[in-house]
């Protein structure tokens, strides 16, 4: 990697994966000059139709190729028909997260318009907050476990490693510290005994952070909290399954998944992706919300470590709040009538007027 170039894997995936890193592309694109770099977009196409194709969903050539980019957008991956032999989905990106140590799953939440929230009451910008969600273990930890078809029972272990969960932690103070220095933590301690070791790390974690408030709250409690009071939630941090749920309720307050941008980082690797699935229902229709992707984008262009980047990424961010400023700069999921391209198209138009 050289300072002005930067080599990006496009991951387009399954369903609605191409037509919106298509759009997320065209932002990239059209920031690269105030970014003061060049990416380079390599695509390569893993995941449910690559398996229908040659069998193996992500091929570890492809995998080498994909692990020396300097970081990785991805669309969507997977279909429901589509499976394993396990039963379970084609997941790739469930692979990328794990092989590449990508321990936090880093998705924020925030209001654009208050037309696009199911609560009453509430304002643009009101909702603002980021889960971090650990991505390496936790009650995902054995789904790669063989299971006799004819088996009467079967069980999943939730695992909660020391090493992860501080640095998991770390990760989620410095954000707060970022913004407005309050971090929940997310967990079942009053019930599992890794979660009650989950919870000890993280006070022993809080205390070299006595500049941000902490508080603690058993999960089904934070999904009626975040329903309730999504305004008081800066920073949560939570285990994998946990976060899993929890980012698709917050993410409906604040418009849907296509709203939901979210990033997988690790010490030297990172994919950004919308937090959305692959929609195969409404594939092809010109009709998915692209926003989530370019907000991605955002989200890359601030982990690059080019200064220029972070500039291309609040450009972005501008570009995004200006458009949606507009109730009718809306696609379907949001009750507006925009195509995906359309929708691209009113970023980008934003994003020239601030340039």
């Amino acid at each position: 990697m050289s300072e002005d170039r930067y080599r990006i894997a496009s991951l387009p995936g399954d369903g609605i994966g191409p037509e919106v890193v298509a759009e997320g592309l065209r932002v990239l694109r059209a920031v690269e000059p105030l970014c003061g770099v060049r990416f380079e977009v390599w695509e390569y196409l893993i995941g449910a139709a690559e398996y229908l194709r040659s069998g193996d969903p992500f091929p570890e050539s492809v995998f080498g190729e994909v692990a020396a980019c300097d970081a990785i957008l991805l669309g969507a991956m997977g279909l429901p028909e589509v499976r394993g032999p396990g039963g379970t989905e084609i997941a790739p990106q469930l692979d990328l997260r794990e092989r590449l140590d990508l321990f936090a799953g880093v998705r924020p939440l925030y209001l654009y318009n208050a037309a696009h929230t199911p609560l009453k009451g509430r304002a643009g910008g009101e909702i603002d907050m980021v889960i971090f969600r650990e991505s390496t273990e936790g009650l995902f930890s054995t789904r790669k476990q063989k299971v006799d078809p004819k088996a009467e029972s079967v069980g999943d272990t939730m695992l909660v490693t020391r090493a992860a969960s501080e640095r998991l932690f770390h990760a989620s103070f410095a954000e707060a510290r970022r913004r407005r220095k309050r971090v929940t933590l997310v967990d079942k301690a009053n019930v599992l005994p890794s979660m009650a070791f989950f919870r000890r790390v993280f006070d022993e974690v809080a205390e070299g952070y006595p500049d941000v408030e902490t508080r603690r709250l058993y999960v089904d409690a934070a999904a009626l909290m975040l329903v309730r009071r999504p305004e008081d939630f800066d920073v949560l941090v939570t285990e994998n399954m946990f976060g899993d749920i929890l980012s698709d309720l917050a993410a409906a307050l604040v418009g849907g998944m296509g709203m939901a941008p979210s990033g997988d980082l690790g010490a030297k690797h990172a994919v950004f992706q919308p937090s959305h699935g692959s929609a195969p229902d409404i594939a092809g229709r010109g009709m998915a919300n692209p926003v989530a992707t370019i907000l991605s984008v955002a989200m890359m262009l601030d982990w690059l470590p080019a200064e220029g980047c972070r500039k291309g990424a609040a450009a972005i961010r501008a570009a995004v709040v200006k458009a949606l400023a507009d109730e009718r700069a809306a696609t379907p999921d949001l009750g507006g009538k925009l195509s995906t391209e359309e929708m691209g198209s009113a970023v980008l138009r934003a994003l020239e007027g601030a340039q």
